[in-house]
This record gives C-alpha cells, structure tokens and sequence, in this order.
C-alpha cells in the first residue's frame, strides 16, 4: 500500500523533528523547498528541471529561487575569473 503524504502532512513531520531537535521554529517545510531549490540551482541544475521537480505551473514562480544563486554566482566568479579585480594585500 502506498501512502502519500500531502503539504500539510510534511509539515507537521517537519515541525515534529524541529521541536525535537531544539532548533529554532524558523525551519520550515517551505524553508527546506527552498534550500533544495537553491542548492539545486548552485549546483547546475536546469532551471526547468526544478520548476518541475517543485511542482510550478509557471516558470516565473521558480525564478525566484535565482536571487540567491545569482548571488553565489558573482561571489564565486568574482574570485574565479582571470579579470576580476582582486584586492592588493
């Protein structure tokens, strides 16, 4: 028998675990999409590919998830690229 388990199942599981470890109630079953979405995105993942791995009808509602690694993306080719400007010592 397969049993599926719906939003607000997950999040009860998510908020059961947090209260038991002690960790801070911020963490949240969004919160966890969201950093699986950005890691995904951080480490190359096609940004069609976790539209649908999210479940997104439109595209504009994944993009979202770009501001964060667009971020990571300056910051790594910042010290990456051979014209970048590096601070002298």
């Amino acid at each position: 028998m397969i049993v599926l388990l719906g939003p607000r199942g997950v999040r009860r599981v998510v908020e059961k675990y947090v209260r038991a470890a002690g960790l801070a109630p911020e963490i949240s079953a969004h919160a966890l999409r969201h950093s699986f979405a950005t890691h995904l995105l951080d480490g190359g993942a096609d940004l069609r590919a976790i539209q649908e791995l999210l479940g997104h009808a439109s595209l504009s509602t994944t993009q979202k998830y770009t501001h964060l690694s667009m971020g990571r993306l300056m910051e790594v080719s910042g010290r990456a690229h051979p014209r970048a400007r590096r601070k002298k010592k």
